[in-house]
């Protein structure tokens, strides 16, 4: 099979069958094998009604519906795992991400060997205070943070190879770092394409600006996992154990200090060194145990889905 085409979706009813359409009519003017991938996130006007009656008269139409709402990474990662073509595109349900770019994507990973390849709205029709504005800074952020340079991070519209999304795992929130997520996983040839950014046509936007404050949260952990996911020890290790030598040696200081040079100075509790020594000792232990404990919890993997699954077409 070519082409998979995995599209999360919340809440989208009225434009499922015109993306249908306009996925298909792409599809087989390109003579392309495909399926179509929906992944209801918990949707309450209707959207899995449509999916379904999509499914009875296309036999390529398939669908996974969530008992309630888990998020567009959670989506995502079950869209993936059931994914069978060579390659994956993902995209909106909103029509804001335009089907006919497929074709060309589809060639940068398989004539031009792109591993991952990511759409870059140049031209936006978003608010400019609400949410271009953000993005812009959000995306600068991510850029410096993780050494991915692309110009847009949280576009929707995007191509993969089967083996990335195979290898990566996408939870949480961090469906805006799978560019990240996947250079992590060691796929390092990842390109950007300028696409075409269309205004909604239908509904509201499921996201506020609270998607960019957690944005930036999820950058800060994505990039510790990326440096010490693997060796946390490393990090908490290191400042515990030098937290807990310089308390040590104030301690060693102090009590040489009372034995041997002022032994009839104040007693050692009434110096603020002595606290200071305490307190050291106390965050250098914490950390090391820390660090000790994520070493522990690295050993066990995930047993439990993050999601659950009410129903499934065609899987």
């Amino acid at each position: 099979m070519n082409i998979s085409v995995v599209i999360p979706l919340l809440n989208e009813q009225e434009s499922l069958n015109e993306l249908y359409n306009w996925i298909a009519n792409v599809m087989q003017s390109n003579s392309f094998s495909y399926e179509i991938i929906f992944i209801d996130d918990g949707s309450t006007d209707g959207s899995w009604d449509t999916i379904s009656e999509l499914s009875q008269k296309d036999q390529y139409v398939k669908g996974i519906r969530f008992l309630k709402n888990f998020g567009k990474s959670q989506a995502l990662h079950a869209g993936f795992g059931v994914a069978k073509g060579n390659v994956v595109i993902t995209m909106d349900a909103d029509l804001q991400d335009n089907p006919e770019e497929i074709p060309e994507l589809y060639n940068l990973i398989t004539k031009d060997g792109f591993d991952l390849v990511s759409g870059w709205k140049k031209k936006r029709y978003d608010s400019v205070i609400a949410k271009n504005l953000p993005s812009k800074l959000f995306n600068a952020a991510a850029r410096k943070t993780s050494g991915v340079k692309l110009h847009d991070f949280n576009c929707g519209l995007k191509a993969y190879k089967n083996i990335v999304v195979k290898n990566i795992d996408v939870h949480g929130e961090m469906h805006r770092y799978i560019p990240v997520l996947a250079k992590n996983a060691g796929f390092t040839n990842i390109g950007e394409k300028v696409v075409l950014h269309q205004a909604r046509k239908y509904g509201t936007t499921k996201f506020g600006m609270s998607r960019f404050i957690n944005g930036f949260l999820d950058l800060i952990t994505i990039w510790f996992m990326s440096h010490f996911g693997k060796r946390p020890m490393h990090f908490f290790g290191l400042i515990g154990t030098i937290l807990f030598i310089v308390g040590f040696g104030i301690s060693l200081y102090l009590g040489i200090d009372k034995l041997f040079i002022e032994t009839k100075g104040r007693l050692i509790a009434q110096r603020p060194e002595f606290y200071i020594a305490l307190t050291s000792m106390i965050l250098g232990t914490q950390f090391f145990l820390a660090g000790f404990l994520g070493e522990i919890i690295l050993t066990s993997k995930r047993s439990k889905e993050r999601y659950s699954i009410s129903e499934k077409i065609h899987l």
